[in-house]
């Protein structure tokens, strides 16, 4: 497909048409936001080589918006940027905005603040949503209109909503959002996506918006269920699942090769479009993850690898090669291949102990006294974690029960000694305190908000308060880590350490001002050294459970549960000469130590 200034993109009886000539959609899915924007470049040209000729992305909004009224496009998030690249490559482009994108993303893409208002409704038409909704997707198309197809842009088709009839049958609320869309100047075609089942197909559409299916398997058979509710216009698969994503205590998921080729070359025989999902999955930086919860709760790992033609690194899979020969059965694809990937450097480094966590907790946030417990949200504290401190005043063994739920890990500590973990995923919420009289400090974890189902826009903490043998406890001081401060506190007090250090042992630990090594949730840091810049892949198989920063980039959670043992370090985010790796471990190092592996690994596939 090639763009020129007048085409013009349509949905014809039988085939999308450009410029009144069948063309096939073959697609990948490439989130922008989940990968370093110094390498989109890099990932939309292996997609070309793969003999793709589009580029669907979601749009996440929590990320644009991380407070109402602030918006962010720039840097890791410049839409505009992604398209103009994929545009650059000679590809299409189709985008999906949402505002619900699930993705296995931190809330399903919604911002957290959206929900602090009780009564605002979610994904329906409910005026103050609504309201939201509008001004979001504004912002967005500000971006997408000037770059869609019929101003020699890249963007053929933009969906409304996401697999919409798996939550909701709300016809006005889809035809609000559609409104929204026109109005702000979007002209090519627009979609939805549902799994092809007749009740969610019928809930999830409207006149007018073309269908399309989510599946992964028994392409053949989905395809004539697509086809018997919409008579006429492209069959597409618009997320064909060729791999799965990962969550903390689980197995890392594989999908065979041969088998998802296959598929995809049923779907194509068909004279179906697709769009695959993920040609590359990247990775939830940050504390991005989303987390699902069907009974059990289960936060999704910091890798998105999705075991996509184009692994977590970038580099291609048995899976691009097997994909590859079946579309060059159908269209044109290029003689280049991309390279294997090549070994990592192999480093390692001593971890130095840092401060703990309680003791510098006041220059990590902004503490507030209550007298009632409040959540993350009344804190308006939208993701990562919190530290709720009180005194007790009882001797003896007590019994501390959290009101309702955890979420969704709390470390509980008296007078700074772990006494133990509640967690969430283990429907837990009661501990027995040895001894009932000391200062309580609870750190609490939002693990990732839940992505999908009932559960989306639910608020985080310790819902419900605390009791002690059945007595509220109240009096307590919040403190909601601000980890844009991390590195400067922790650098800071590394200083005081250097001017005061005493090695009693010659290899001992560090003694300083604000600096007291031991038990309980803490820094450490260290320093390693590269030639030049390089993907590296961080074992944490010996650390417990925390998030680690490099060069002062959050790359996200490690947790010694798995699957997930390595993190990536992208390329960009490493230099030449010294190397500073901080992390906040919030359990105990088996070895303290930093080590970079020669290749990724991702974890066990079998349970």
């Amino acid at each position: 497909m090639h763009v020129t200034p007048t085409s013009r993109f349509a949905i014809g009886p039988t085939d999308f048409e450009l410029d009144g000539q069948p063309v096939r959609i073959l697609a990948g899915a490439l989130h922008y936001f989940r990968v370093h924007p110094d390498l989109w470049a890099d990932r939309i040209r292996k997609a070309r080589l793969m003999g793709l000729n589009t580029i669907e992305t979601y749009v996440a909004w929590n990320l644009h918006e991380p407070r109402r009224g602030q918006w962010d496009a720039s840097g890791a998030l410049d839409l505009g940027r992604f398209l103009d690249l994929i545009a650059a490559e000679g590809l299409h482009a189709i985008v999906r905005p949402g505002p619900y994108i699930c993705a296995e993303f931190d809330n399903g893409g919604l911002p957290a603040w959206l929900f602090r208002d009780p009564e605002v409704g979610v994904r329906r038409s409910e005026p103050h949503y609504l309201e939201a909704v509008s001004a979001y997707l504004r912002r967005v198309y500000e971006v997408v209109a000037p770059r869609q197809v019929d101003h020699g842009g890249p963007v053929v088709l933009v969906q409304i909503e996401n697999e919409y009839g798996a939550y909701g049958a709300d016809k006005d609320y889809l035809r609000r959002l559609v409104d929204v869309t026109r109005e702000a100047g979007i002209t090519v075609p627009l979609t939805t996506i549902d799994q092809p089942t007749p009740q969610m197909l019928a809930d999830g559409s409207l006149p007018g918006l073309h269908l399309t299916g989510s599946f992964g398997s028994r392409a053949e058979a989905r395809l004539a269920t697509l086809r018997e509710f919409q008579p006429t216009g492209p069959l597409v698969c618009m997320e064909f699942w060729c791999g799965w994503f990962d969550d903390w205590g689980s197995h890392h998921h594989e999908t065979d090769a041969s088998a998802s080729a296959a598929e995809l070359d049923a779907i194509l025989a068909a004279g179906g479009s697709v769009n695959i999902y993920m040609f590359h999955g990247g990775t939830n930086f940050g504390l991005t993850n989303g987390a699902n919860d069907k009974g059990r709760y289960a936060p999704i790992t910091t890798s998105y690898d999705y075991d996509a033609p184009l692994d977590e690194s970038g580099y291609p899979t048995e899976k691009f090669f097997a994909f590859r020969d079946v579309i060059s059965r159908y269209a044109p694809v290029p003689d280049e291949v991309p390279p294997p990937r090549p070994p990592a450097p192999v480093v390692a480094a001593p971890l130095r102990p840092g401060p703990r966590l309680l003791d510098v907790l006041p220059a990590l946030g902004e503490a507030s006294d209550h007298d009632r417990l409040p959540s993350f949200d009344d804190l308006a504290h939208d993701r990562g974690f919190a530290v709720f401190r009180t005194r007790l005043d009882r001797p003896g063994p007590a019994t501390l029960t959290v009101g309702e739920e955890v979420r969704d890990r709390a470390w509980v500590l008296m007078d700074g000694v772990p006494i133990g973990v509640l967690a969430r995923d283990g429907h837990e919420r009661a501990i027995v305190l040895p001894d009932a009289r000391g200062d309580l400090a609870i750190v609490v974890e939002d693990q990732g908000r839940v992505d999908y189902g009932p559960r989306i826009g639910e608020h985080k903490g310790l819902i419900g308060g605390v009791r002690l043998d059945g007595v509220e406890v109240t009096g307590w001081r919040a403190t909601p880590i601000d980890l844009a401060r991390v590195e400067a506190v922790v650098g800071a007090v590394g200083a005081a350490v250097d001017e005061a250090v005493t090695d009693v042992s010659g290899d001992g630990p560090w003694i300083g001002r604000g600096v007291r090594p031991g038990i309980g949730p803490g820094f450490a840091t260290a320093r390693f050294e590269l030639d030049e810049p390089a993907d590296l892949y961080l074992d944490t198989l010996d650390w417990g459970k925390g998030v680690v920063w490099v060069n002062g980039i959050l790359l996200g959670r490690y947790w010694r549960r798995g699957p997930q043992r390595t993190l990536i370090v992208p390329s960009p985010v490493t230099r030449a000469g010294t190397n500073e790796v901080l992390v906040l471990e919030f359990e105990a190092f088996a070895d303290p130590t930093v080590r970079f592996l020669e290749a990724p690994e991702l974890g066990h596939t079998e349970i």
